[in-house]
């Protein structure tokens, strides 16, 4: 999801975390006021930021409508339960954990044949890697929300229709594009799936993996059958959508619950920045004010992390390195958002991440080139030059094997580099701190320690924790 968009994405989780680590060497020469002077003149700061917040369209965020207790009952049981993925082996949760922030932590992920949570998850033999980040969850059922994935393969509304990878072949009755998305890991035979004439768990044959890859209906028809073989899944059914009969449920009804479960949870509406929004001229210290005002000034953030949610749900390139496996068509590269668009133009754009929660949250861009903040934070105050001096030593042995970062490919990767990541920024430490204390103020509290979202069983009587 990123470019000009992971640009300053990165930059501010960057920024935070720089300042909050120490960064290296001695604050350069800057006009901007001591935080700790008395002559500090906080109305003038909050006058900045009210005319930002005014330009900007800026709102505090609103928690969704409530879905039932029953139906949020039953997409919880089914984000945490195996028994969607063909070897049984694999869930939601394993690349977006409570305990991880509703993410994985790793530069990209290991699906179905993995052992392990998080950094700790170790990758199956012969088994591949998924080519992008797992991103965390916040806030991506608010209504404003309507493109998924790094590049947007999912969009729309319910009222104007969705476009995703099954085109007309999507079942009927979505209720949005979040809820949308939940129709696709457990296609993919890299996160869920799995491979032809794999076994599961049991040594049972998986059914799910012989099907055709192109045949959506299908793989959703077949993670049915499973599910409702399941006594209890029948009985959640039923309290969820008791209008609707036994024979007549399909996966719109477990993607719909997923994504219930998911926004009732994981709606990240109560950060220090909102309750400032709203009027509270104190929920955030004046460090953070002035990180604010850099934020939608100098440092050129709001540009793409603009609005609301801060995010402009559009496409950028900010010449992120290539690694990975590569995507679709585009391997062993990934191009983005044209693989969507089918537009060449579009090459190496990936989507605008919102920033809710951005402290909590990494490894940074679309593959997770960046496991540290402070080499995130350089690369998007000069993307060019951080890309062609791009140090892989940070990722893990098999990652950095993945590296195509020749001439050849950056020059290929900065044709289509966004226009306002070619002119450098320049921070100095004291700004830089500042910006890292207006990330920490999108943080809610309440997203800090989500263990209480996790089942102590689900109905398959699978294992819940990886």
């Amino acid at each position: 999801m990123l470019a000009k968009s992971v640009h300053f994405f990165s930059l501010f989780f960057a920024v935070s975390l720089i300042a909050g680590c120490g960064g290296s060497g001695e604050p350069k020469s800057d006009t901007t006021p001591d935080t700790n002077s008395p002559t500090v003149d906080t109305a003038n700061w909050d006058s900045q930021l009210k005319a930002a917040i005014t330009t900007q369209g800026i709102a505090p965020l609103q928690r969704p409508r409530r879905a039932s207790a029953a139906q949020v009952a039953l997409g919880q049981a089914l984000f945490f339960d195996k028994v969607l993925s063909g070897n049984r082996d694999t869930s939601c949760a394993t690349c977006h954990h409570p305990l991880l922030h509703t993410g994985d932590h790793l530069s990209v992920s290991f699906g179905t044949g993995g052992i392990g949570l998080g950094p700790a998850r170790v990758k199956g033999v012969n088994r591949r890697l998924i080519p992008r980040n797992s991103p965390e969850l916040f806030n991506r059922g608010l209504a404003s929300v309507d493109t998924l994935f790094w590049d947007g393969r999912v969009s729309g509304t319910k009222a104007a229709g969705f476009q995703t990878p099954a085109g007309t072949a999507l079942l009927p009755g979505v209720d949005s594009a979040f809820a949308a998305q939940a129709f696709f890991p457990i296609t993919s035979i890299e996160e869920m799936r799995g491979d032809a004439n794999d076994r599961d768990v049991f040594g049972n044959i998986n059914e799910l993996a012989n099907l055709p890859a192109s045949d959506f209906p299908a793989i959703w028809s077949a993670v049915m059958q499973r599910v409702l073989t399941i006594p209890r899944y029948i009985q959640m059914f039923q309290a969820a959508y008791p209008t609707v009969p036994a024979n007549q449920l399909n996966y719109t009804f477990a993607a719909n619950a997923i994504a219930a479960f998911e926004t009732e949870r994981w709606s990240a509406v109560n950060t220090p920045w909102d309750r400032y929004v709203a009027g509270d001229t104190t929920a955030i210290n004046m460090t953070a004010k002035q990180g604010a005002v850099l934020f939608f000034g100098k440092a050129r953030c709001a540009e793409c992390h603009s609005g609301s949610l801060l995010s402009d749900q559009d496409f950028h390139n900010i010449a992120v390195p290539q690694l990975g496996p590569g995507k679709g068509t585009s391997a062993p590269f990934d191009y983005g958002y044209e693989l969507v668009s089918g537009d060449p133009a579009d090459r190496f754009k990936f989507k605008t991440p919102p920033l809710r929660n951005v402290a909590v949250n990494g490894p940074y861009m679309h593959n997770g080139a960046y496991v540290r903040l402070e080499d995130a934070i350089e690369h998007h105050l000069d993307p060019t030059a951080s890309l062609r001096n791009f140090d892989a030593s940070q990722l893990s042995a098999e990652l950095q094997a993945t590296l195509r970062n020749d001439p050849q490919t950056q020059q290929a990767i900065l044709q289509t580099l966004d226009e306002k990541s070619r002119t450098p920024i320049v921070l100095s430490r004291l700004e830089i701190s500042q910006l890292m204390e207006f990330m920490n103020a999108l943080t809610d509290p309440g997203s800090l320690d989500l263990s209480g979202d996790i089942p102590a069983s689900v109905p398959s009587g699978l294992p819940v924790a990886d």
